[in-house]
């Protein structure tokens, strides 16, 4: 019995960077999404539970907002990640590969400036908030540390979009982000 060897090409220094970056912002924001769903709806559950039977949890609205705004804000990185993203698919899916493959860089590097901006503008954001010295009614707890996530996804989403750059300048076909190559989407069974 013979075996055929086919050796694969290997994989430019950009493209390796490109990969492990991925893993590590794609266990970042899975973690995160996770933890925060899972916290977030036990602490709700608790919270009507107590409610019912004795007496409100105090805190449980602070940390719900913070939970939303966290999943909000990750969010964002992951479905940009993952191509769920409003985007213009019908004009995507009628251009040629090379026409689209372009297409999306550009849109990829807009997108990646404006979350640039973004996380920049949040941040100065964050910074006039840690000067104003607030503090949640509750918890007493600087209300500045809610907002330390919005410029970090920000952030990350640039990140995503930087990448989706680099799949396209290494790749041969067409990616609509780092994890989703661009295909025809057809319904099915309307």
């Amino acid at each position: 019995m013979s075996t055929s060897t086919t050796k694969t090409p290997e994989k430019s220094a950009l493209a390796k960077f490109n990969s492990a970056l991925g893993l590590w912002v794609d266990r970042i924001e899975t973690f995160t999404l996770i933890f925060c769903v899972a916290a977030l709806a036990l602490l709700l559950m608790v919270n009507v539970f107590a409610r019912t039977f004795y007496q409100s949890i105090y805190f449980a609205e602070e940390v719900s907002k913070f939970l939303v705004i966290l999943i909000t804000f990750i969010g964002v990185s992951y479905g940009v990640r993952r191509a769920r993203h409003i985007r213009m698919g019908a004009f995507l899916d009628a251009m040629p590969p090379k026409m689209e493959k372009a297409f999306l860089i550009f849109i990829s590097l807009v997108s990646a400036i404006t979350m640039g901006i973004m996380a920049w503008a949040s941040m100065d954001y964050l910074l006039n908030a840690m000067k104003m010295s607030h503090m949640t009614p509750a918890l007493r707890v600087p209300k500045w540390t809610f907002y330390v996530v919005i410029p970090f996804g920000f952030g990350l989403a640039a990140i995503q979009y930087i990448r989706t750059i680099i799949k396209n300048l290494v790749e041969k076909d067409p990616w609509l982000s780092p994890d989703q190559q661009s295909e025809y989407e057809d319904e099915q069974g309307v």
